[in-house]
């Protein structure tokens, strides 16, 4: 049995959620020329250097394919870099430049800015209790 009603849709409401609160964070980091996973993928490598392609993908819940088409513009903007020295084939690791670094220190506060709206709009506890939700959701996902 399945229900038409999307009052009842995990997936289109996670979906719609996601899509709402995405435009938020696309217009303030906007302002700074980078998108939100661009920011993500920016701080991720803040604070854990030297990730190979595969540590962050898993650590960005997407498939390698995805995060080399997000990788590009940062490659060409010179945000990212594959350092040569200590590659192989199999194990590219993904690097924050000095430039990469300013572009988050840059991008920071205009995400915080975004946090607050949000935080102001939904609720402070409201918005701690959801995120720990998800980031149980997609822990439990990553063991299975």
């Amino acid at each position: 049995m399945h229900s038409n009603d999307l009052q009842e849709d995990d997936c289109f409401a996670l979906r719609q959620a996601s899509r709402h609160i995405s435009k938020l964070y696309e217009r303030h980091l906007s302002e700074v020329g980078i998108t939100p996973t661009q920011f993500s993928i920016l701080r991720t490598l803040g604070r854990c250097p030297n990730l190979t392609m595969a540590e962050l993908a898993k650590a960005m819940v997407m498939d390698r394919t995805t995060l080399v088409r997000l990788l590009k513009p940062l490659l060409r903007r010179g945000l990212v870099a594959t350092p040569p020295e200590g590659q192989s084939n199999r194990r590219l690791r993904v690097v924050l430049t000095r430039r990469g670094f300013a572009k988050l220190d840059e991008a920071a506060a205009h995400w915080a800015t975004a946090q607050a709206s949000f935080e102001h709009s939904f609720g402070q506890q409201q918005a701690a209790h959801l995120r720990n939700e998800l980031f149980r959701m997609t822990s439990d996902l990553s063991e299975r």
